[in-house]
C-alpha cells in the first residue's frame, strides 16, 4: 500500500510474532482513509474503518487474497457520489476483498415507492454502509490469543432508518483466517427494514481458468437470460476474457448440523483455495458473481451471502426476504474467511462440503424463475 505511514499499537511474539498497526493514506482520493493491519505470523488482513469497516485485502506470505479493481486505491467516502452514473456511483469506490451492501437496502438503483419513508425512495446501488466512516474504533488483543479491531457505523437519518452496525473483526494467533461478527441494531422507535449482503471478492492468483466454486446447495438459478447461457458451467471459471459480460447465480445453500454453510473457491490444480463460512439462518441467500473480464477491467468473482438476493428491493420485499427489524432489536451475523494453502487443506474443505450435500444434487434451473429472479 502506497503513501501509508504505520504506527504499531500492539505487538508480541507468543505463540507467533504478531502486531496490530494503524495508518492513514495521504494522497489523492485516498487521503484520510484510515487502515488497520492485523498480522499474525505470515498471515495478515487490512480493515478500513473509514469505509464502513470493510476488509481491503488479506495476505498469506507473498500471496494476496483480493482482486485488482480498476479503482486502484481506496477511495474516501467524501469522493463517492452514490447518485452519480445513474445511481451506480457506489462503483467509484469499490475495490475491497469484502464490503457490506446495505443496511436499509442493496441491489440495483431505482425508485421504490413502497419504502416506509418517502425520503428513502430513491435507491442507489448497494446502499450506504460501505461509504460511512466508523467511530469508536478499538483495537483488540486479549488473553485468549484473539487480535483484531472493532468499530461502530451509524446509518441514521431524520424521518428515516436508524440502523447501527457494531462490527468486530478478529483472528486467532497462528491461524490463517479471520471472523467478522456484526450486530445491526434498530435505534428507532418504529420497525425498519434491513437488507445486508457481504460482497466478498476474489481475483488472481486463485481465480484463474479452471478455478472452481464448490458450495452445498439445493437450488441454482440464473438471475438473467445472460446468466442462463452458461448455467450448467456455473461452478467453473474462464481465463480473463475481453468483452465478457457478468453472470450471476442465486443459490439456496445447505447447512451442517450446526447450521453452518461454506463456499470454497479453489485453483485449477486444487492446491490453493479460500473459503467463506456463514450461518444459513443469518444469511440464507447466496449469490455467485462471475466477472471474468480482462485483467485491466477487473477480473473477479464474488461470493455474496446475504439476507436477500441482490434484486431490486421491492421484488425482494414481495418475496418476504426484507427483514422487518423491530425497535431496539439486533440482528447478528457471523462469517469466517479462511485461506487453504495446500491440496490437503483444500481437499478437507471439499470433503466437508460433500458431507453437507449428502446424496442430493442441486437442482439447476435453466432459466430465471420466481421467486428468485425478477429478470426474464
Amino acid at each position: 500500500m502506497e503513501h501509508v505511514e504505520y504506527q504499531t499499537v500492539h505487538s508480541g511474539k507468543t505463540p507467533v510474532e504478531w502486531a496490530i498497526r494503524k495508518g492513514q493514506f495521504k494522497e489523492g482520493l485516498s487521503a484520510g482513509v484510515e487502515v488497520v493491519e492485523i498480522q499474525s505470523g505470515d498471515f495478515s488482513f487490512h480493515v478500513f474503518p473509514t469505509r464502513g469497516m470493510g476488509v481491503w485485502q488479506a495476505k498469506l506470505g507473498e500471496k494476496r487474497i483480493g482482486w485488482d479493481s480498476p479503482v486502484r486505491n481506496p477511495v474516501h467516502p467524501a469522493f463517492v457520489n452514490a447518485k452519480s452514473r445513474n445511481g451506480l456511483g457506489w462503483l467509484d469506490g469499490f475495490n475491497e476483498l469484502m464490503c457490506r451492501c446495505g443496511l436499509s437496502f442493496n441491489g440495483p438503483p431505482g425508485q421504490d415507492e413502497k419504502m416506509a419513508s418517502s425520503i428513502e425512495s430513491d435507491l442507489t446501488l448497494h446502499g450506504k454502509v460501505a461509504n460511512i466512516p466508523a467511530h469508536s474504533v478499538k483495537f483488540i488483543a486479549d488473553e485468549n490469543g484473539e487480535i483484531g479491531v472493532s468499530g461502530i457505523v451509524d446509518e441514521t437519518t431524520l424521518f428515516g432508518p436508524q440502523l447501527q452496525l457494531t462490527s468486530r473483526i478478529t483472528m486467532k494467533l497462528g491461524e490463517k483466517s479471520f471472523t467478522i461478527r456484526d450486530q445491526i441494531t434498530n435505534l428507532g422507535s418504529a420497525s425498519t427494514e434491513l437488507e445486508i449482503l457481504y460482497h466478498t471478492n476474489f481475483g488472481s492468483p486463485i481465480l484463474e481458468e479452471g478455478a472452481k466454486l464448490t458450495i452445498p446447495a439445493s437450488q441454482v438459478v440464473p438471475n438473467s437470460p445472460r446468466s442462463a447461457e452458461d448455467v450448467q458451467e456455473y461452478r467453473t471459471y474462464l481465463a480473463p476474457t475481453q468483452g465478457y459480460t457478468e453472470q450471476v447465480y442465486f443459490m439456496e445453500p445447505l447447512a451442517d448440523a450446526n447450521g453452518n454453510s461454506v463456499a470454497l473457491l479453489e485453483s485449477r490444480s486444487g492446491d490453493y483455495g479460500v473459503s467463506l463460512e456463514f450461518k444459513k439462518e443469518q444469511l440464507p441467500c447466496f449469490s455467485q458473481w462471475k466477472c471474468t473480464q480482462a485483467l485491466q477491467d477487473g477480473y473477479v468473482t464474488g461470493f455474496e451471502p446475504g439476507t436477500n438476493f441482490p434484486n431490486f428491493k421491492s421484488f425482494e420485499r414481495a418475496q418476504g426476504r426484507v427483514i422487518d427489524l423491530q425497535p431496539g432489536a439486533t440482528y447478528d451475523v457471523e462469517l469466517t474467511l479462511a485461506v487453504h494453502p495446500n491440496s490437503k487443506e483444500v481437499t478437507s474443505v471439499r470433503d466437508r462440503i460433500a458431507k453437507i450435500q449428502g446424496d442430493s444434487t442441486p437442482e439447476i434451473c435453466p432459466q430465471p424463475v420466481s421467486p428468485y429472479s425478477s429478470i426474464r
